[in-house]
């Protein structure tokens, strides 16, 4: 296995994604974490993780989007937004927002290129990926170490970030193994 080049960010991998019983759960999520864990051995001590939490007070449209899921407004120290990976040392970056890229991020990954890889792909990884490319930063979407709301939307998501590259580049597991 080769050293990939640049940083990982893993995409808010937490229970309230991967429980089958929340209403926020990514069916194909236990299916992603193995992938995931070759991924973070992989880059070492090169990676990042993400965290999405409630903020204490929502405002704007999250107002209205918290009154739709009420079950989340919980401290970020709630069992929902656990982490189902220990990070070891990687730095968690938690957001209370669903794309985590803006300064703290950037603080952390440099210039990039970046590797993405979590949950959902259709919600907080695309969110993630789009504003990182538009910043002039590299980036790869992890197809197989991805899980989305759905297959169709996980599919969709996939779709409307391939039309970001060269920007954007959409690998496999494999392929980012290979170096």
């Amino acid at each position: 296995m080769t050293d990939p080049a640049g940083r990982l960010v893993v995409v808010d991998l937490q229970r309230v994604f991967g429980d089958p019983a929340s209403p926020w759960a990514a069916p194909r999520f236990e299916e992603v974490r193995p992938r995931i864990r070759q991924l973070v051995a992989a880059f070492g001590e090169r990676v990042v993780f993400t965290r999405f939490v409630a903020p204490r007070e929502p405002a704007g449209a999250w107002v209205a989007y918290y009154q739709q899921w009420p079950f989340a407004l919980q401290p970020p120290d709630a069992p929902l937004y656990a982490l189902v990976e220990d990070p070891g040392a990687a730095p968690v970056l938690d957001a209370t927002t669903f794309g985590k890229w803006g300064p703290e991020l950037a603080a952390l990954v440099g210039g990039g290129p970046l590797t993405v890889a979590g949950v959902a792909t259709d919600c907080c990884v695309v969110s993630t990926v789009l504003p990182a490319a538009d910043a002039g930063v590299a980036v790869r979407v992890v197809t197989d170490a991805c899980a989305g709301s759905t297959d169709d939307d996980h599919r969709r998501a996939l779709d409307l970030m391939a039309l970001y590259a060269p920007l954007v580049e959409l690998t496999t597991t494999a392929d980012v193994l290979a170096g």
